[in-house]
């Protein structure tokens, strides 16, 4: 056999089809077919978010694909993104981009991203992704459960300051002029300081070294200048604290999908509220007896109350003493069941850190944080559909 010549062919033209170039069983095929019947079913809420006349934005729907790709396969930035995209034939099949259509720059990319996917279109993407005509059916519409999670904030412990006490009357702040009997006063000083030497500025390490030992710092009395909306929390006794959220998500127990996500600032309280929300808003008004299994977290009387007021048998880990589920609850074999299944909650929070790059956020304040929790949920339900329906 002869050798072949290893030359380089330059075409002027060239005549790629992106869809011949996917192979026919790959898992993006099913992903791409659901997230493409969603948002069709969404185009009126795209177009309630627009104006008829101005520049053209990026299209919703691509914005969307995109993000959902980022998640997919773990780019960690937007810039990353855009780069793959100019070389990443399926990335470009996936979002909408022909062969020679251009990538965004990235700040115009996030610019718009930001505008789109508010919480409630988040959450909107997600409902449509369930109601689509196959994956409803995997669904259950009786059995739940309820978990959360910390998601470590974009800020370091070293920008965890003491709170600034408030400035007295007199204090205009910056950026105000002085009035004409403040100027007339200082020009003295002002002249006897332009006959001194300049000093060399005293420049601070950006990373200067910092002791925190006998120092006591709690929410009340600190926040953070990075990110004012985290909070210093710690999930047990015996960890460290750290500044965080608090992510929520209400899961059905027959395959484990996320029909409901949430993320609040990190309190003791901010769990069991979230779950009362989440339930309510998936099945507002309901009159049929659900169940709702959880964690030893929940096992509050209050909150076992308000469960049943809303036609929810609690479902829920008992704690040793003092618990609020008695033997009305646990004789039943639904109990054991649903505390069997909700341990599956476990999976989609392992993918959303290891994969959608939730251990630690890069976004700040708790609402952008919030609609990337819920978009990162709603591509791990995406993630498994391929599996389950056979693609």
């Amino acid at each position: 056999m002869m050798r072949g010549t290893d030359e380089t062919s330059r075409s002027l033209f060239s005549y790629v089809d992106l869809e011949e170039r996917i192979p026919a069983r790959h898992p993006l095929r099913k992903i791409r077919q659901v997230v493409n019947d969603a948002l069709v079913s969404l185009d009126a809420d795209f177009e309630a978010l627009y104006i008829d006349f101005g520049r053209p934005s990026i299209p919703p729907e691509r914005l969307i694909r995109a993000s959902l790709l980022q998640i997919l396969f773990s780019i960690r930035s937007e810039r990353q993104l855009m780069e793959q995209m100019q070389y990443n034939l399926m990335f470009r099949w996936f979002v909408g981009l022909g062969i020679d259509d251009p990538v965004w720059v990235p700040t115009v990319f996030t610019k718009n991203r930001d505008r789109l996917l508010t919480t409630e279109m988040s959450r909107k993407v997600m409902a449509a992704i369930l109601a689509h005509r196959e994956v409803a059916p995997l669904l259950s519409d009786e059995h739940f459960s309820v978990d959360g999670t910390l998601i470590k904030a974009w800020a370091s412990m070293k920008s965890f300051q003491p709170r600034l006490e408030g400035a007295p009357p007199d204090d205009a702040g910056p950026g105000v002029p002085p009035t004409q009997d403040t100027a007339t006063d200082s020009q003295p000083e002002q002249t006897q300081q332009e006959t001194e030497p300049m000093t060399r500025p005293n420049h601070r390490n950006r990373n200067a070294e910092v002791d925190f030992k006998d120092e006591k710092r709690s929410n009340a009395t600190h926040v953070s200048t990075t990110d004012p909306d985290a909070r210093l929390y710690k999930k047990s006794p015996g960890t460290g604290a750290a500044l965080c959220f608090m992510g929520h998500t209400l899961m059905e127990n027959r395959h484990g999908f996320v029909v409901q996500g949430d993320l609040t600032q990190a309190d003791g309280y901010a769990e069991r509220r979230a779950a009362l929300d989440m339930v309510h808003r998936h099945s507002p008004g309901s009159t049929r007896r659900l169940t709702l299994g959880a964690d030893k977290g929940y096992d509050s009387a209050d909150f076992v109350a308000d469960l049943r007021r809303a036609c929810i048998t609690p479902h829920i880990a008992q704690k040793s003493r003092y618990s609020a589920i008695d033997g009305r609850t646990t004789r039943h074999q639904g109990y054991s069941l649903s505390q069997k299944h909700r341990k599956k909650i476990e999976e989609p929070f392992g993918w959303a850190k290891t994969v959608g790059g939730m251990a630690q956020t890069m976004y700040r304040g708790v609402e952008r944080v919030r609609s990337r929790f819920i978009l990162t949920m709603a591509a791990n339900n995406l993630s498994r559909l391929p599996r389950l329906l056979g693609a």
